[in-house]
């Protein structure tokens, strides 16, 4: 299964944000459902040698493998693709040059400079993926910076990029705005919305990152094709702090009642 193939389908992408280092909490991920899983060696604290038995994991499902890899840097990019990602998340991408740079460690020549020696990729893909190698793997520009908004359709004029991805919080940054994940301020709303129009307007596929899953419905609602709806560690904050909230208000609620002559 590619992202290609789901889109091919007519469904977005619901897609998962891994940010802990470790290939168990990317196996329980990869079994909720998630039509793709992202492991991010961005700002998620995952290096390459933690990032390939991740990806592994995630193969134990029908889920499909992304990377966001750290940088620009075309080494990581072709180590990821080798490692079994079939979609790469390129942040910063700031103009058409460095889209180009992009695209091209995304593919085998004659289309890119991609090096062959897809160590890991055969056997998740298998034997016939060098020959499927440039359809199946999808690359994602992000748009977060200030001079990306004003090289905006050049860099989505590239040929051979398959989709961008925008950061609302660097974004936010770049307008002067509050970083947050679901934006409040109108102007981060309008320039999110002027990204997506010009992606529609290039034939790209156009992915964000959401706080919460009602936002990730809107952005499908307003036209995204891939969201992000929450990471591991948010996940494994958020329901250890539901069970310590919840206890603490029943050992209250007893303790009000033994105090009360109620006991337990």
């Amino acid at each position: 299964m590619s992202l290609q193939a789901i889109w091919a389908a007519g469904r977005p992408v619901l897609n998962g944000w891994l940010a802990i280092p470790n290939s168990f909490t990317a196996e329980t991920m990869a079994h909720q459902g998630w039509d793709s899983l992202t492991v991010d060696m961005q700002h998620g604290i995952t290096d390459y040698l933690a990032a390939v038995p991740m990806l592994t994991a995630i193969g134990t499902r029908p889920v499909v493998p992304v990377v966001r890899v750290p940088w620009l840097d075309l080494g990581i990019i072709m180590k990821s693709l080798d490692a079994g990602a079939l979609g790469v998340i390129c942040p910063m991408i700031n103009n058409a040059a460095e889209a180009q740079r992009f695209v091209a460690a995304l593919r085998y020549p004659p289309l890119g400079v991609r090096s062959f020696g897809p160590i890991r990729a055969t056997l998740a893909h298998g034997a016939d993926y060098p020959a499927k190698a440039n359809d199946l793997v999808t690359g994602f520009a992000m748009i977060e910076t200030k001079e990306a908004l004003e090289h905006l359709d050049e860099i989505m004029s590239v040929p051979g990029l398959d989709a961008i991805y925008i950061g609302p919080t660097d974004l936010a940054l770049a307008l002067g705005a509050e970083p947050r994940l679901d934006p409040i301020d109108p102007r981060v709303i309008e320039t999110i919305a002027h990204i997506l129009a010009r992606a529609k307007a290039h034939g790209l596929r156009a992915g964000i990152h959401n706080a919460s899953v009602e936002h990730a419905l809107k952005m499908v609602g307003i036209g995204f094709d891939f969201v992000t709806a929450g990471s591991d560690a948010r996940f494994v904050a958020a329901g250890a702090a539901q069970t310590v909230s919840a206890f603490r208000a029943g050992r209250g609620e007893a303790a009000r009642k033994a105090a009360s002559g109620g006991g337990y």
